[in-house]
């Protein structure tokens, strides 16, 4: 099973810069998207043949949101952690299949001056209780642009961001208690060692080009699963987003 995950920093630009021709040539099972910048209204051209699809769009327009499109029709569809404090901005969506939860998330940024970390720490612990109570029933797949580089190896310059939304000791902390309580990062996994190996650049001085990033996308599974994992894949030359797709295939 492809399971393809991208933050396209806004569907229809993207949808000009190369996504559909990438989303053919995947031809993935299950492609999760963040940061669709949409109303599900305005997406009715955007459907694909063979592909079931789920949106969920922030209230506010043109910002945040995510989207599945899945060639496997679901269980059941579930929208948001059932929290109103963190469901306005059409960041979680959850697919329930026969054997595995597929949640797609968009993770709130800190932003300069980590004037939303406070409220990205509650939200971190409530997503993290919202994947343990799914992982009681079944294994969880959960994946989509996380907002944080977990270790050094993560990031080109760790020595001058550890103050910076992304790469603070808190946000951090918060990824490794979600890996110490059952799941398993599958990149890391399978390439414990690997430098120079980014899934976002900014889009100033030439970062990508220079391959000055940061890993902050990921596919993280329940340990329950993580000795089926195949592959975990980095599509780092793929243009159209200041993010990149990044692939599991599993099962």
């Amino acid at each position: 099973m492809k399971l393809i995950s991208w933050n396209v920093n806004g569907l229809r630009a993207c949808m000009t810069k190369g996504f559909f021709d990438f989303f053919t040539a995947t031809k993935a099972d299950m492609f999760c998207i963040q940061e669709t910048k949409m109303q599900e209204e305005q997406a009715e051209e955007i459907q694909f043949e063979g592909y079931y699809r789920y949106m969920n769009s922030a209230e506010k327009k043109g910002y945040s949101g995510t989207a599945i499109f899945t060639k496997r029709k679901p269980l059941s569809v579930a929208y948001g952690l059932g929290i109103e404090e963190h469901d306005k901005e059409g960041r979680v969506i959850t697919l329930e299949y026969d054997t595995f939860f597929l949640v797609n998330s968009y993770t709130p940024n800190s932003k300069r001056e980590l004037e939303r970390l406070d409220y990205r720490m509650i939200w971190e612990e409530e997503m993290k209780q919202y994947l343990l109570k799914l992982d009681a029933i079944k294994p969880v797949i959960y994946c989509g642009d996380l907002n944080v580089a977990h270790q050094e190896i993560d990031l080109k310059n760790p020595s001058t961001n550890h103050h910076n939304a992304g790469f603070t000791d808190r946000e951090r902390e918060k990824m490794t208690k979600l890996l110490e309580e059952n799941f398993t990062d599958t990149f890391r996994y399978l390439y414990p060692e690997q430098k120079d190996a980014y899934t976002w650049w900014s889009y100033m001085q030439n970062a990508r080009q220079r391959n000055i990033g940061w890993r902050i996308d990921y596919f993280i599974v329940s340990n329950s699963i993580k000795e089926k994992i195949k592959e975990a894949t980095i599509h780092s030359d793929i243009l159209g987003s200041d993010h990149c797709p990044i692939e599991l295939d599993i099962f």
